[in-house]
């Protein structure tokens, strides 16, 4: 079993609280300018790195560590469980791609005040069968390549998270944010470790989705948000159109972002 220490992080019990949780082929740098925009409005936020995803996503790219093909989704949901129990109370949760089928996951234990799922990786049993979205996931997910760590390149970046960007704003993307990943994390949501309880109780949820993303195509979230049960709690879905897989990041970041902190503070 994989086992990781993560830096505790000191919340105070009057302060509404806040982490955020990145997805694949990313990590907590990522959410950089969302993290002082929620502090400006008062947040004590929070964006910790995934196991073996700490530092600095040039240098991770140079130096791969090698538990990093094994990492599971179960380890990352059990990564953020174990700091949420270290903190004093329930925080809000923030998160993009598999980030928000981890927030999903966490808000079915009860491990949540609210939840903010963007692009949200699908729970077991939620298929898609888009073109693109079997493109875009395929590399990833293949069964036949073995548990080495998986590396994005600049032109699969540029389908998968950014098309409806220019490639010279893709591969600056690239430079910035992009890590090596673990095949693992996405393979095993597709056993019990990525299923959901649509019927059970659950605190207030907000799935967000874009328009023209290839990676989790919109109507693979639609299908997400209409399996939760009406009677077990506050669940909304909101369309930021023109907007990629890339949404957390592109240009009018901000309008996604207002909107979800905005979201969190009235639930």
């Amino acid at each position: 079993m994989l086992t990781y220490e993560f830096e505790r992080v000191s919340m105070s019990e009057n302060v509404m609280d806040l982490i955020f949780v990145h997805g694949m082929y990313l990590n907590g740098s990522s959410w950089q300018p969302w993290l002082e925009k929620a502090r400006a409005l008062g947040f004590l936020a929070t964006a910790p790195s995934w196991p073996f995803h700490e530092g600095e996503p040039q240098a991770l790219r140079r130096n791969v560590d090698p538990s990093l093909g094994k990492l599971r989704f179960r380890e990352v949901v059990d990564y953020y469980k174990r700091l949420i129990d270290s903190l004093p109370m329930r925080p809000n949760l923030i998160g993009h791609s598999i980030g928000g089928l981890v927030v999903q996951k966490l808000l079915n234990e009860g491990y949540a005040k609210a939840g903010v799922a963007i692009s949200s990786a699908p729970p077991q049993g939620i298929i898609s069968f888009s073109p693109h979205f079997l493109r875009a996931n395929f590399p990833h997910a293949n069964p036949l390549a073995g548990n080495k760590p998986v590396f994005m390149t600049p032109q699969r970046l540029h389908y998968t998270f950014c098309n409806t960007m220019g490639r010279e704003s893709s591969n600056w993307a690239f430079d910035k944010y992009v890590v090596p990943e673990s095949r693992n994390v996405p393979r095993s949501t597709l056993t019990k470790q990525g299923k959901i309880n649509f019927r059970a109780q659950h605190a207030p949820l907000l799935l967000i989705a874009g328009d023209a993303d290839h990676l989790t195509p919109l109507s693979m979230i639609k299908k997400n948000a209409k399996a939760y049960e009406d009677s077990a709690g506050i669940l909304e879905f909101k369309i930021f159109k023109g907007r990629s897989h890339f949404i957390c990041n592109q240009d009018g970041w901000e309008e996604v972002a207002d909107f979800a902190l905005d979201w969190l503070k009235a639930n």
